[in-house]
This record gives structure tokens, C-alpha cells and sequence, in this order.
């Protein structure tokens, strides 16, 4: 099969979160399993543009409303990534170096919309199946099957893949004249709560829907950002599929990225070596469990609940835990953060930013991963932990609850709490104590446990090919 990903991100050439690193993987496994995988994204003014060679592939012009713009489509001629990476250019529009946050962000990711539609409709062949992903490309599907202009792709299949439903996409009807000439009856399909609703178009006009884990489909019915009453009507084309890793990048025995590669029989030794390489450049002591935070420093992420808990943590318990932080986002939240690390220089430390690198090294050498998060439709990080022997410290929802068995249960390797609260945080960072001072023998075993768990993308890959061929 030929199936063409559509993203906002993808992991090298662009990456807020764990969308970048699932449309970065998941055409890796398609192709590696036979198929022919290729991947469409706005072409950002990243380092990763700059640093590699590209080949355009296409032009072409086309109209947004009583925008008129040109397109050019380049491609990555080396194949490195493992799959066709395309990349959409639209001078004034996708020539930023970030993805999001701009004030015509609608206009931006509609126009990429068009352009690659207008581009494969122009293919002497079509696809076997166009693939979405999240809100950006949500008006995909319903262009493909109402638009005029795109009537030839009407009997492609499409495949939306909902990777968070808190972003919606909203755009007022005064925008509707963006889309190319549609069938004004199908109307109903884009809006939601009267407006214009990528994320609900999507789902509505998609042929199937996913989810990224089987708990996040369930949650969804019952909280989705007021889409709730949508997806239980749609619940029978709706299918939660487990995200997985890249099993090449995420791996502690050939990561380059951190200080000393090690795996299953070496990880104690590995892991003490990279804590210390960790606490010397911290300034953390290196004989205490580490605990540590990595992710979006926002709402969703519960971050804000972090300075109290954190604070408590270190007056409670004090000279018995360290805490790293590598993140960023609400700048109130990053300021407190900070502000609770100078009070405790000699056992807490903060990088506000993101590094991709030291994100590896973290996870190689902290005890303990913090994830309270209010919504994780999968979550990715409590993988990459698990992998690298390192427990990960997690709220019992979406696919946190799905991927973590507590380690009060028999064989569990991990540790769950109920509320996004500092209190419940602060619980469960004393279990994990607890588990260092007083359990080391069951430490070990955890770390055994979770690092012979298999979440390549081996494993769900086949899940999505076999829903392809269904449709």
C-alpha cells in the first residue's frame, strides 16, 4: 500500500511533543514492513531544513478565498529517515522557524491543507490511503470528499488519528470561503457548537478515526473539550491503537546521546554512571534517588501544580530525594520553578527550554519519572523511562493508566496515583523514596520488568496496516 501521512509535525525536521515522534516513526515500521510510507509537512525554517539537502518535487498555485499563493514541494532525496519526508513551502506562511503560536496560524495550516491536496491530485495515481493527524489536518478528509476541485480523491480512504482533542482548530464561518468550492448541504460536517471545527470535521468525515491509546478513546466519551456528545455517535468508527517507540533512538545500549550506553544485564552499572555524570552538571547529589520532570510546563501537564509539590518534597523530605526539571512553557510556572530551585540550590536544578540530547541523558540516569498529568491520551515519556529502567512516577488516566502497572501489584514496575494534586504527587514521590532507601532488591526487579517490555512500533504497526486494508 501507498499511504500518505499529513502532520503538522514530524520528528526530526519538526517537534513540539509526542506528535513529531510518532508521524517520525510510525512510516519507519510501514515502510520497514513492506509498504510504501511517505509523510507531507509545512516546511519550517527548523536546523534540520538547513542541514540537509533537498530536491523540489512540485509547484503549483492555488486560491484561499481571495488569497492567492504559490507552493513548492521539496523532497529529502537521501531516504535517511526510512520513509519519503515532503516538505510544503508557502512564502509567508510556513516560512517561520516555530510550528505554532502564530496570530494566523488558521490561515497557515488551512493553505497547507489546500496545497497538499492540489499536489496529490495532481499525481497520475492515487493513494491507498491519506492518513491525518490532529486538528491541522482535519479539514483533509472533508475537502477530499466535498470539494469540487478534489472530487477525484473522493473515493480515497482517510484515516484520522486524534493525538490530543484539547486543540480543536476553531475558525469563525467568516473563514469558511477558505475551503475550495464545497457542497454548501455538506455544511454540517465542519461545524461544532457554530463554528468552523477542524477536529470535529475531521471526525465526522474521516472514514476511521484513532485514538493513541484505549483508555484516551473511552475518556473522550465523557470529556473532550465539549466534542463529548461527537464522539459517542462516532464511537463505531473510532479505534484507540497504542502509540509505540522507535525502537533505534530510544534504545540505552546504542543511544549516542548519553554519557554510557548500557542494557538489561549492565543497567545498575550504567545507570549509577550516568546519574553521576547527571549530578556533576546539576549540582545534585548523587547518592539520593533522582526525581525528574520532562514535558511541556502547562495545564495539561498538570505543571502547575509542581512548584507546591516539588517545594513540599524537599522540606519533607529533606536530604532524601533531588529533582531535575527540563521543560518549559507558562512563564508563571517556569518563574516558580526556578524561584523553588534557588531555595534549594544543592538538590534541586531547572532547564527551562528543551534539549533533546540531555532528554536522553535524563532519562538514562534518573531513578524516578514525574508524570501528573491532567490529560495524556498515550503519553510517550513513560515509554522512553521504561526503556531506560527508570520508573515512571504516573496519574491513573488515558494511556498512563494503560502502559503503568502499579508496583502494589503483583509484578507491577511502576507508580500510580489517582489526582492531579500536589498531595497525591507528593504521596507517591514518597513510595518512590520508600522503594530506593528501603526496597533496592524490588528496584531492580521493576527495572528488569519494564526494560523487557516491548513498545516498538513492531508491535501496533500492524494494528493500522490491517485497518487500511479493511477500508
Amino acid at each position: 500500500m501507498e499511504i500518505v501521512h499529513v502532520s503538522a509535525e514530524c520528528y526530526p525536521m519538526a517537534k513540539s511533543g509526542g506528535l513529531g515522534d510518532v508521524v517520525g516513526a510510525l512510516p519507519k515500521y510501514q515502510t520497514q514492513a513492506k509498504h510504501y510510507a511517505k509523510v507531507v509537512m509545512p516546511m519550517y525554517r527548523t536546523k534540520y531544513l538547513y542541514q540537509n539537502q533537498w530536491q523540489v518535487d512540485a509547484k503549483g498555485t492555488v486560491t484561499m478565498g481571495e488569497l492567492f499563493f504559490e507552493y513548492t514541494v521539496i523532497k529529502d532525496p537521501t531516504v535517511k529517515l526510512g520513509f519519503d519526508l515532503y516538505l510544503v513551502d508557502i512564502p509567508g506562511l510556513l516560512d517561520r522557524e516555530q510550528i505554532y503560536g502564530y496570530d494566523d496560524d488558521t490561515e497557515r495550516f488551512t493553505a497547507f491543507q489546500i496545497a497538499v491536496l492540489d499536489w496529490i491530485n495532481q499525481w497520475q495515481h492515487l493513494p491507498d490511503v491519506v492518513h491525518c493527524h490532529d486538528h491541522h489536518t482535519g479539514l483533509v478528509p472533508f475537502m477530499m470528499k466535498h470539494s469540487y476541485a478534489f472530487q477525484k480523491l473522493s473515493k480515497v480512504p482517510t484515516v484520522f488519528t486524534i493525538h490530543n482533542a484539547q486543540y480543536q482548530g476553531w475558525m469563525g464561518w467568516n473563514k469558511s470561503n477558505y475551503l475550495p468550492a464545497w457542497d454548501s448541504w455538506k455544511g454540517g460536517l465542519l461545524e461544532w457548537a457554530g463554528t468552523i471545527n477542524p477536529l470535529a470535521a475531521g471526525i465526522k468525515a474521516a472514514w476511521k478515526v484513532t485514538t493513541v491509546s484505549w483508555s484516551y478513546l473511552e475518556e473522550l466519551r465523557n470529556a473532550a473539550n465539549g466534542l463529548e456528545a461527537l464522539f459517542e455517535y462516532e464511537k463505531g468508527k473510532c479505534v484507540g491503537i497504542l502509540n509505540g517507540i522507535d525502537a533505534d533512538v530510544w534504545n540505552p545500549a546504542e543511544d549516542s546521546f548519553i554519557h554510557q550506553k548500557y542494557s538489561l544485564a549492565t543497567v545498575k552499572k550504567g545507570k549509577k554512571a550516568n546519574k553521576d555524570k547527571l549530578c556533576e552538571q546539576f549540582g545534585l547529589p548523587k547518592n539520593l534517588p533522582l526525581f525528574v520532570f520532562i514535558g511541556r510546563l502547562v495545564g495539561e501537564k498538570a505543571a502547575d501544580i509542581l512548584p507546591d509539590a516539588l517545594g513540599r518534597a524537599l522540606y519533607y523530605y529533606k536530604n532524601q530525594c533531588s529533582i531535575l526539571v527540563l521543560g518549559s512553557g507558562d512563564k508563571q510556572v517556569e518563574l516558580e520553578l526556578q524561584q523553588v530551585a534557588a531555595a534549594n540550590t544543592n538538590h534541586m536544578n531547572c532547564y527551562i527550554g528543551y534539549n533533546e540530547a540531555l532528554s536522553h541523558q535524563i532519562y538514562a540516569g534518573a531513578d524516578f519519572l514525574l508524570m501528573p498529568s491532567r490529560v495524556e491520551p498515550c503519553g510517550l515519556n513513560q515509554l522512553y523511562a521504561m526503556a531506560y529502567g527508570t520508573v515512571p512516577v504516573v496519574r491513573n488516566t488515558g494511556g498512563l493508566r494503560d502502559t503503568v502497572k502499579d508496583m502494589g501489584d503483583a509484578g507491577g514496575w511502576g507508580i500510580r496515583f489517582n489526582n492531579a494534586t500536589a498531595d497525591d504527587l507528593l504521596h507517591a514521590m514518597y513510595r518512590g523514596i520508600d522503594l530506593y532507601q528501603n526496597h533496592a532488591t524490588q528496584l531492580q526487579n521493576m527495572r528488569a520488568t519494564m526494560m523487557q517490555i516491548n513498545h516498538s512500533w513492531e508491535n501496533c504497526v500492524n494494528e493500522y496496516l490491517t485497518m487500511y486494508e479493511n477500508l
